[in-house]
């Protein structure tokens, strides 16, 4: 399988996960393909650091694959900036450097990392300097637009308040904004909207889509299959950007990954320690969700050879990379479980079977 959205760690992020953890957990889950977002420590916003991290997980990824008998493919997506020349110097990274630099990545809004291009002068720029430079690669963007967020109902006593904090409004606005400036640019690239979660933006997408634009959508597994009823889990181990939203919204995320509406499943797997979560942090471990979504689909009727699309052949095609696909059968998916879920101190998904 491809997963295009992993927050891997390692180097001073090593307590949380290393890339050699995270990439043997994601293999024994079937991931083959691992496209590693760039709010890392440092960011991968420069040619150095998108070298040395490409050089790191190589390495990694090497050892992985002959412990698993498969290859693996480790890239990267290059993050993008309010600097003019960020942005000229980073496309030229990723026309040198694709397949390895897989796309650009822009936060429409702060989450983890402190990477996120808040203003809409900000992000309309971005889109005008991709036109210019002709870029034509994917740009993901985590759609929330902070202008509609509501940050004193923030609470950190009450876990919950995180999904009030930032409501589905701020999503839809946020994508709405996005496909209003890459129109207006003339953006020839193709925009992918990670992680969506809340019926009002799949809507936005299929519309843009069916109007011609080059436009994709990835769903996680805690979208698809949990929702704010457990988001007050105690010590925030069920917190991430975007938050949890309504049954009604992980309904649509989930009736959107069967008909059609959303492109792929991507896990945003992004682990803490108990102690990161205990404080606040947002981000959880999302292998096993995929496995658990997998099955769900399944018995929702959808056919392995749209599942081959929902795992990444569909991802393929849009990133313009050649990589083989293999969804985990059922049996294979059973034995993989219960090593992801042990590979990390929580499990989200725990009341999940």
């Amino acid at each position: 399988m491809i997963d295009v959205h992993v927050h891997l760690r390692d180097g001073i992020q090593s307590e949380k996960e290393t890339l050699d953890h995270g990439m043997r957990t994601g293999a024994s889950c079937g991931i083959s393909a691992f496209f590693d977002m760039p709010n890392t420590a440092p960011p991968l916003t420069t040619e150095a650091a998108i070298r040395a991290r490409l050089e790191a997980g190589r390495r990694v990824a090497a050892t992985v694959a002959e412990a698993v008998g498969n290859d693996i493919f480790y890239g990267v997506y290059g993050g993008v900036t309010a600097d003019t020349g960020q942005i000229d110097r980073i496309v030229s990274i990723h026309a040198e450097l694709f397949p390895a630099v897989v796309g650009l990545k822009m936060f429409a809004g702060h989450s983890t990392g402190n990477m996120g291009l808040s203003t809409t002068e900000l992000q309309e720029s971005i889109y005008r300097s991709l036109a210019r430079l002709g870029y034509t690669g994917v740009l993901a963007v985590h759609c929330e637009k902070e202008s509609e967020m509501r940050p004193h109902l923030w609470d950190p006593s009450r876990p919950e308040s995180h999904t009030w904090a930032r409501g589905p409004e701020a999503e839809i606005a946020s994508v709405a904004d996005q496909i209003a400036f890459a129109r207006e640019s003339g953006f020839a690239g193709t925009l992918h909207i990670a992680h969506i979660s809340t019926a009002g933006a799949i809507a936005l997408v299929h519309a843009a889509r069916s109007e011609g634009m080059r436009i994709s959508c990835g769903a996680t597994a805690h979208h698809a299959l949990l929702d704010d009823s457990v988001a007050g889990t105690p010590g925030h181990l069920c917190k991430m950007n975007p938050p949890l939203r309504s049954a009604s919204d992980r309904d649509a995320v989930f009736a959107s990954l069967c008909d059609g509406g959303i492109d792929w499943i991507e896990s945003d797997h992004a682990p803490h320690t108990l102690a990161d979560k205990h404080a606040g942090a947002s981000g959880i471990p999302g292998f096993a969700g995929t496995l658990l979504l997998i099955g769900r689909l399944r018995s929702s009727g959808v056919s392995e050879r749209y599942l081959e699309q929902l795992c990444g052949a569909r991802a393929c095609q849009v990133f313009g990379i050649d990589l083989p696909v293999h969804v985990p059968t059922t049996e294979e998916s059973a034995a993989a479980l219960a090593n992801a879920r042990d590979a990390y101190p929580w499990d989200p998904f725990a009341s999940i079977n």
